[in-house]
């Protein structure tokens, strides 16, 4: 279907993407195309445990870069229909009556909740890996997944707030996922969208259509139901945006506020929509997902098919905890001082160089072996206290071999991921589309499709997928478009096939890879335990 929107008088979203590093804004049109963008930078506050981020540093983001985009042209502010959201998810704000928030928000990746979800999880007859029996059958039966024994998703945020900090617990009117706090400051509504209500482990999922909360899980976890917010879809107009805001910005007051989704629902709405089409998200963490028509789950692998943005359609999704933050990782602890460099959106260069650099070492990476769990792993094994590490290093390397061997470690975790995501979809998963910061390079993706054995198609313009993806659920949500027209509407730059003379390779890699893992988790976990593993 041809889209109906086009022209100089075309409506545009303003499509917000909050993720970990920082906030992107951007005004995009219906037909995907994206006509400003904007990066501010959010500070990540870790010690052990703890990773936390301020709800307002996350709202002054917003305020600066929406306010950069929309005041170099007014002829596109006059254009902005809706705005909507696309964040990071299984972050936790806690908000009082008034809106305000309760301290500093808990991200995913806050750990602190694993004491607190071991004691919810446990139950007084048989238990399968670390949970009780029946527990985990109702987890199961209601929303297709259960509580993180790493205490990293909403529901082990929640518990740790309920028994260590009774004090913040007492004083909190609602608990908000990152999108939902978002929306109550866009448009002053207390409520949370299907897809981010999902990792609190506490709703009736049978029903794609109408998802609810169920009251027994939510005794399970042990919190006061009258501190949860209302449930709508990720299509619904939420309303119009509060004239504080509208003011700030210089948008007309009758500019809408469309329910938006986590950063994992939209970039599958931007990457690819039909069922069981996969798409690969290579940001700071990193995801493999798909839409599918059933409510399915691999608790031996944590993979778990749960609700999207598309309305009737689960999203099956295994997660690797980090990605991207490996490359970040190298380049600002070990190749530069972080106040030599500013945002990496404000400074491609700096990965363009080290692209080219892993591009001039042989596949392999001459033996270097990198296992990227710079904190643990969720996919297809729950274990915090797994370490990133770089083996069978000798005198004959270079940090040339050592760049190739990070892109190379990302891949392989990537395919032992796919290994049970393929399974759990009851299919070869085909061309995978890679979308994301990670998806700009060149290198990657062919390392991708080499180590995987799996052809990866390459968008233009990945880095905006989060933000082509909210705007087009704003677009379906104002009935400018159908979930079913989006398959037309993005762009392929290059499909990278795999190499069959590096099969032998890549395979024998893989072995020796999960062999690593198998070998030194033990060590991790004497090691990590104390401080980073549930009991």
């Amino acid at each position: 279907m041809p889209p109906r929107y086009k022209g100089t008088a075309a409506p545009l979203v303003l499509a917000v993407d909050l993720g970990t590093s920082g906030c992107k804004c951007a005004l995009v049109s219906l037909d995907g195309t994206v006509h400003a963008w904007s990066f501010r930078a959010v500070k990540l506050h870790v010690h052990g445990a703890l990773a936390e981020q301020d709800p307002q540093d996350w709202w002054s983001a917003f305020l600066e870069g929406a306010g950069e985009i929309l005041a170099a042209d007014a002829g596109l502010r006059r254009r902005v229909a809706a705005l909507c959201c696309s964040t990071q998810t299984e972050g936790t704000v806690c908000v009082d009556r008034t809106g305000q928030p309760l301290g500093r928000a808990l991200t995913w990746l806050d750990s602190r909740g694993a004491a607190a979800m071991a004691r919810r999880v446990r139950g007084w007859g048989p238990n399968i890996e670390g949970y009780g029996a029946l527990k985990l059958w109702r987890w199961l039966r209601l929303t297709g997944g259960a509580p993180s024994l790493s205490g990293r998703d909403s529901a082990g945020h929640m518990a740790y707030i309920r028994d260590e900090e009774p004090q913040r617990y007492g004083r909190t009117y609602k608990f908000l996922n990152v999108p939902d706090y978002m929306n109550l400051r866009l448009c002053g509504r207390f409520c949370a969208t299907q897809d981010s209500m999902v990792t609190a482990w506490i709703t009736d999922n049978r029903d794609p259509h109408q998802i609810r909360y169920d009251a027994g899980l939510i005794r399970l976890l042990g919190i006061d139901a009258a501190k949860l917010p209302e449930i709508v879809h990720s299509t619904d107009i939420l309303g119009p945006v509060l004239p504080e805001v509208a003011q700030a910005l210089g948008l007309d007051t009758k500019t809408v506020v469309v329910a938006g989704a986590v950063d994992t629902s939209a970039v599958a709405v931007g990457a690819a929509v039909g069922d069981f089409e996969t798409h690969l998200y290579l940001g700071t963490s990193s995801w493999l997902g798909a839409h599918v028509p059933f409510m399915k789950t691999d608790v031996r692998h944590k993979i778990a098919a749960v609700p999207s943005a598309v309305d009737g359609r689960y999203l099956a999704m295994a997660l690797q905890s980090t990605a991207g933050a490996n490359l970040s990782f190298l380049r600002d602890r070990i190749l530069y001082h972080p106040d030599e460099l500013a945002s990496d959106e404000e400074h491609p260069a700096v990965y363009e160089m080290l692209n080219r650099i892993a591009a001039r070492v042989p596949p392999g990476a001459r033996g270097l072996i990198y296992t990227p769990w710079l904190l643990g792993e969720r996919t297809p094994v729950d274990d915090p206290c797994l370490r990133a590490g770089l083996l069978n290093m000798s005198l004959e390397h270079s940090r040339e071999d050592i760049f190739r061997a990070f892109l190379e470690g990302v891949a392989l975790n990537t395919r032992w991921m796919l290994e049970p995501f393929a399974r759990l979809l009851g299919r070869d998963v085909g061309t995978i589309a890679a979308v994301g910061g990670g998806a700009q390079s060149d290198v990657w993706c062919q390392i991708m499709a080499d180590v995987t054995g799996q052809p990866i198609r390459q968008f233009e313009n990945p880095i905006q997928t989060n933000a082509i993806g909210a705007a087009f659920i704003a677009g379906v949500g104002m009935g400018a478009l159908r979930f079913a027209d989006l398959g037309h509407l993005r762009q392929t730059r290059h499909t990278y096939e795999p190499s069959g003379a590096l099969r032998r390779l890549y395979d024998d890699k893989f072995e020796t890879f999960k062999e690593v893992r198998t070998r030194l988790a033990p060590l991790y976990h004497r090691l990590n335990a104390p401080r980073a593993c549930p009991a």
